[in-house]
């Protein structure tokens, strides 16, 4: 057995070494300090081997998965997201996988494809607050992209506006989720989480972070980002 998914294993990494970009390898390795282990691989075509493996034996492609580059790591957080179980399953797997992210990519990739948390809410919003409460950058990071990519809505978004209500997040990458989270909580809300805003406790640097990430926004009006700017700490 052990042959077997070591074989996958291989396979799979002579896939991905024969769609590498010796261009876009250094153009990712611009937008990833410190990720020396980039092969090249557009995210469209890591996406299109996930779909496959998630439908082929996600289990047994975990299990023999290698995280010797950027890409074998991005393709098994992709699985999970793709793959269809049981909510408990899926957050086993996201259990071993967590503690491997070490960039934004693979977090915030990971965490925007989990699309069972719209069919398990309840179950995934608990994951996002277990994320969060591990104190680590990246762990912290997930949790955040979590849950402004599938609870900022009418039955979470105040519980989520609470969650990020805090002075203090573990590293710069865990501070600019929150300050995304905001931005996208405030274009959904606007009045709601700009109330939240004049009383929030975010350091100021997360604090400001959102409100430049809200005056960038599209969707939301001049008049509002008047407002926001001079609520600038």
């Amino acid at each position: 057995m052990q042959q077997m998914k070591t074989r996958k294993a291989e396979e799979i990494r002579n896939e991905l070494e024969s769609l590498a970009e010796e261009k876009y390898r250094k153009f990712s390795s611009g937008l990833l300090p410190g990720s020396g282990n980039l092969l090249g691989v557009r995210i469209p075509s890591l996406r299109e081997i996930a779909k496959r493996e998630a439908k082929a034996g996600w289990h047994e492609y975990l299990a023999g998965a290698s995280d010797d580059s950027f890409e074998e790591i991005m393709l098994q957080g992709l699985v999970i997201g793709y793959a269809k179980a049981a909510p408990e399953e899926l957050c086993r797997a996201l259990d071993c996988f967590v503690p491997k992210i070490d960039n934004w990519s693979v977090c915030d990739s990971t965490a925007m494809t989990i699309s069972a948390a719209k069919k398990y809410p309840e179950i995934f919003f608990a994951y996002a607050k277990k994320c969060m409460a591990e104190e680590t950058e990246f762990s912290m990071r997930f949790g955040i992209v979590l849950l402004l990519a599938h609870f900022i809505n009418d039955e979470y978004y105040t519980e989520v506006l609470a969650l990020l209500n805090r002075h203090e997040f573990p590293g710069y990458y865990a501070k600019m989720a929150a300050a995304w989270a905001v931005s996208v909580a405030y274009v959904k809300y606007p009045v709601e989480t700009e109330l939240w805003m004049k009383d929030c406790l975010l350091d100021d640097e997360t604090f400001n972070k959102a409100v430049q990430k809200i005056k960038e926004s599209y969707r939301v009006s001049k008049d509002a980002k008047k407002r926001v700017e001079m609520m600038k700490r």
